[in-house]
């Protein structure tokens, strides 16, 4: 069936959470990428024109930074509006881990790292309530991607 694990009460709560971090998509999404490149350096090796950049600062006022992360933020939004019609969102997840498996390569596990990094900033800005009705929707997209990847053969 096409139904996800997700109560229609945590769909709502979810949405909640969500559209607060979502208004902010490009500031937040950049905070988000700037926060991964600086914990986890090694993150920066995907991305060639990020790679030169070492203060966060130069990172935030990137150009493709932001790009990248409105991008992020963007494509979990569309995840989002269809938290209750799985056939939705693997339409969303699955080209989106085909792509990042086969042709850019990126270890599954920073997407864990991008999630964390999320749900922390959401505790930071709007405290845990908001945080936890964020994490099953994290680790529902981890979980997914992670299964593109095993079907990609990593």
């Amino acid at each position: 069936s096409s139904t996800m694990p997700f109560s229609e009460a945590e769909v709502q709560s979810a949405r909640g959470a969500w559209e607060k971090m979502y208004v902010d998509a490009e500031d937040n999404g950049t905070t988000v990428l700037v926060r991964m490149f600086t914990e986890h350096p090694d993150t920066k090796s995907y991305f060639t024109h990020f790679k030169g950049m070492d203060s966060a600062e130069e990172m935030k006022q990137s150009d493709q930074v932001r790009g990248h992360g409105k991008k992020v933020f963007t494509a979990i939004n569309d995840m989002v509006q269809h938290l209750d019609n799985s056939e939705a969102f693997l339409g969303i997840v699955n080209p989106l881990g085909k792509k990042h498996a086969t042709q850019l390569k990126i270890d599954p596990k920073n997407f864990r790292i991008i999630c964390d990094i999320i749900l922390q900033l959401m505790e930071e800005k709007f405290g845990g309530d908001c945080k936890a009705s964020f994490e099953k929707v994290t680790s529902e997209i981890c979980t997914h991607l992670n299964n593109v990847y095993k079907e990609e053969g990593w």
